[in-house]
């Protein structure tokens, strides 16, 4: 059982105009009771109710430091489990640390990062994956991330998990008891059993491995690469879906010569954008360096937007970007449509397979085309806000992936006619691999890495 108290600023360290100072731990309505003063002289804190909100003073001796409200909330009922108080202070950063500071003088220690949400998961009201999720909502950069955190919270996934892991360990006792009783039980046929309820349970991990892509592109944002040659249009694209002058626009060629990056969202879904220099065979070293770059940066791209200049023909330079696309995720936008067409979509056609969407960037003409084959290409044509589950952590992909091999290997077993001691191994490993996702099979190491990423007073 934790006994100490802990104590954190849980608001930016920014000036606002109202700031937090956590405390939690068995001492912690105390301690506050040793700093905080009442306007009603013989008001203290060690009898009130919990869920309640107090006005006063926080002192540190006879010296006031502030003007507080204080939230009172008593174990259990609480973020943590135990006894939590609130300080509702004013938003300056000097204020915020003097009663951070005054907290500790008087009994509490500095939180660790993440230690609140730390001892909601070790007290059992959360689970390993909800945890990980506080930080994701922290974290998130849309609203789609936002909607797919707040479902793991609620424990959609942890419910997922254990549903699978019941069906599980069921199987494992009843080879057990058969194993230790096998006049009383029968094993005849188990085996075609078995199967078919290791085939369902493989089913619903698949869907939860092939969610992981779309629901990483989701929380990180899909890796976009503009390519294309010299003055194609590929800065004023950046510009048009950053909606400030990110790059400059010049008729000399070459003007990128370094890679910008800028994250933007299109209808809801976040794109981290990267604008190279252009392709082209060049004496200039430094744009051969760019040039170097943007092909690197293609090769690790989610997507590549491939920007065609329409008043000119297609040239080496194309080709070879035609080339470097071949078998990569790609939309090419036709562009500079409001000018007399020197590379007409038909002769696109002829050179790739990739959708080609006619654009006028300087105009914004077909933008929604081009915005509606992104959602085609990554979600299926829409995003909706639904139950689906959606994995976005590789630390849950990789436990799901290895309890899918060890149920595989019961499956193999099974066919290879091998005794039933066989499956409870590799059903017992698939067991223990999805409990790593939900904190009931993972060492105090991988508990302490996950919270470390959280900010001080989460």
């Amino acid at each position: 059982m934790i006994r100490d108290t802990i104590a954190a600023i849980s608001t930016g360290m920014t000036a606002s105009g109202i700031g937090k100072v956590r405390l939690s731990g068995d001492d912690a309505i105390e301690i506050a009771d040793r700093i905080y003063r009442s306007p009603k002289a013989d008001k203290s804190l060690k009898n009130v109710k919990s869920h309640t909100i107090h006005y006063g003073y926080i002192y540190d001796g006879s010296h006031m430091v502030d003007e507080v409200l204080l939230l009172i909330m008593k174990a259990p009922n609480s973020y943590t489990r135990e006894d939590v108080v609130e300080i509702d202070c004013h938003g300056g950063v000097v204020v915020m640390k003097k009663i951070l500071e005054t907290a500790i003088k008087y009994g509490a220690r500095p939180a660790e990062p993440g230690e609140f949400t730390k001892r909601a998961f070790l007290n059992g009201r959360i689970d390993l994956s909800q945890a990980e999720a506080v930080i994701d909502i922290i974290n998130s950069r849309n609203e789609y991330a936002l909607n797919s955190s707040m479902h793991q919270l609620r424990g959609n996934l942890l419910n997922e998990i254990k549903e699978i892991r019941k069906d599980i360990i069921g199987s494992i006792a009843f080879i057990e008891a058969a194993l230790d009783d096998p006049e009383h039980m029968d094993m005849d046929h188990y085996g075609e059993t078995l199967e078919k309820q290791v085939n369902e349970n493989i089913a619903k991990l698949d869907r939860l491995q092939n969610s992981y892509n779309d629901g990483r592109l989701l929380k990180e944002g899909i890796k976009t690469v503009i390519l294309g040659k010299p003055n194609a249009g590929k800065s004023s694209l950046l510009n048009y879906l950053s909606g400030e002058e990110r790059a400059i626009v010049t008729d000399i060629a070459g003007t990128t010569r370094d890679i910008l990056e800028e994250t933007v969202q299109v209808r809801g879904i976040l794109l981290n954008v990267i604008d190279t220099a252009g392709i082209r065979e060049t004496e200039d070293i430094v744009e051969q360096i760019g040039v170097s770059r943007a092909r690197q940066m293609a090769d690790q791209a989610d997507l590549i937007i491939y920007v065609v200049d329409g008043s000119r023909p297609l040239d080496e330079n194309d080709f070879e970007i035609l080339e470097l696309i071949q078998n990569r995720k790609t939309i090419i936008l036709l562009n500079k449509v409001d000018l007399n067409l020197e590379t007409t979509r038909s002769v696109l056609e002829e050179k790739t397979k990739h959708p080609i969407v006619e654009v006028s960037v300087k105009d914004r003409q077909g933008m929604d085309d081009f915005y509606q084959w992104i959602e085609t290409m990554f979600f299926q044509g829409k995003l909706d806000f639904n139950d689906q589950i959606y994995i976005t952590n590789i630390r849950h992909k990789t436990a799901v992936s290895e309890a899918v091999e060890s149920l595989k290997m019961v499956i193999q077993s099974i066919k290879d006619g091998m005794p039933e001691d066989f499956f409870s191994i590799d059903l017992m490993n698939a067991y223990e691999s999805l409990g790593t996702i939900i904190g009931e099979s993972v060492g105090e190491d991988l508990v302490n890495t996950i919270f470390s990423d959280f900010c001080m007073g989460k």
